[in-house]
């Protein structure tokens, strides 16, 4: 049968998030039914929300940061039970056959991965959904292969931003094997760059981070950042010159870039985590003279996702959040466009209304 759904979604680029209601479809033999108890807000859903992105179909359920209990399993799935803690991230499918993913990295997928939401789903045809749906819902439906495990230890609520922010600012780290001696800077301490800290210093890394303002230092120093650096000191940024092995640049708005770059050693990089949607400018100088490189990252595949929520168990690491009710939801994206949260809305699902 049917999954009875109740949701919050966007039925406008101009309209706030109201109440909605829709079926998911019947789980399948590989199918994980998910009764979803918290859902993160991520800065992206945002985006999708007000279409800023230009290809928005309406209406749509945000959400990929999910972390529930099984209710449900197909004859297939081996890997879950009922009653299991798990967690759905940014994709629930992908084409399984290109390199991208027979490599483990699903997010590359060459035709393009099934997100959370927003992305076509042939699989919804059954019950009218043309598009996927996220996770500002009571239940989702997802193939067993795109299913986490989400560790005892890490509590629910807290972990459920772990499966954007957290696997977002992980793979990077890994990726350019930061480790014991690794400098590494993060610009921008939000939802994503407060988990970058926290990964990186629990990776061994010396971490600095740079903002406009002191405000966050101490929060910055409890997460185990060791500098904080102020990026309009000029003379602060000239003395930090050439030092950082790493720059994980969370911004999402259009900022300079420029003088941060001059802040990389040689044959350093600046991974670009933030979804701006605006060029900006970048220097070949600059670049050449320390064969720098300006680079890229996405999520990572399940396996890294599941072995970040591994590492975050491992190493006492969740996000700080804090838990909003689903009609809170437009005030929390008016509070996250101030950038006023610390660090992470999440929504408590089970406060959704019958």
């Amino acid at each position: 049968m049917p999954i009875a759904t109740r949701a919050f979604a966007a039925t406008a680029s101009d309209q706030p998030l109201a109440p909605y209601s829709f079926d998911r479809r019947d789980p399948g033999a590989d199918d994980v039914a998910i009764d979803i108890k918290f859902a993160g807000v991520c800065h992206s859903d945002l985006h999708i929300v007000k279409n800023e992105l230009g290809n928005t179909r309406y209406p749509i359920v945000p959400g990929h940061e999910i972390a529930g209990v099984v209710s449900a399993i197909g004859a297939n799935v081996t890997r879950f039970k009922v009653g299991d803690r798990v967690g759905v991230g940014c994709m629930v499918d992908s084409c399984r056959v290109c390199v991208s993913c027979k490599e483990g990295e699903e997010q590359y997928c060459v035709p393009g991965m099934t997100q959370t939401y927003g992305s076509p789903d042939p699989k919804g045809a059954e019950v009218g959904q043309k598009i996927t749906q996220g996770g500002y819902s009571s239940a989702i439906v997802v193939d067993q292969n795109y299913v986490l495990s989400i560790p005892d230890s890490l509590p629910l609520d807290a972990a459920a931003p772990l499966l954007c922010a957290g696997i977002t600012t992980y793979s990077p780290l890994k990726h350019w094997g930061v480790g014991p001696g690794s400098k590494v800077a993060v610009i921008g301490l939000g939802g994503l760059g407060h988990m970058a800290v926290k990964l990186a210093a629990a990776m061994g890394a010396e971490v600095t981070v740079l903002s406009t303002s002191d405000r966050k230092k101490a929060d910055a120093e409890r997460m185990g950042a060791k500098h904080f650096l102020i990026n309009t000191d000029k003379d602060a940024m000239k003395a930090a010159g050439e030092k950082f092995d790493l720059i994980i640049n969370t911004v999402s708005a259009t900022h300079e870039i420029v003088d941060h770059i001059q802040l990389l050693a040689r044959d350093g990089t600046m991974v670009m985590l933030g979804l701006s949607t605006e060029g900006m400018p970048v220097f070949a100088m600059p670049l050449l003279w320390r064969r720098r490189s300006v680079a890229g990252s996405l999520i990572g595949g399940i396996r890294e996702t599941q072995e970040m929520l591994d590492f975050c168990a491992e190493h006492g690491i969740a996000c700080d959040i804090e838990l909003i009710a689903p009609d809170q939801i437009n005030d929390a994206y008016e509070r996250m466009n101030r950038s006023d949260v610390r660090y992470r809305f999440v929504i408590d699902i089970d406060r959704l209304a019958a």
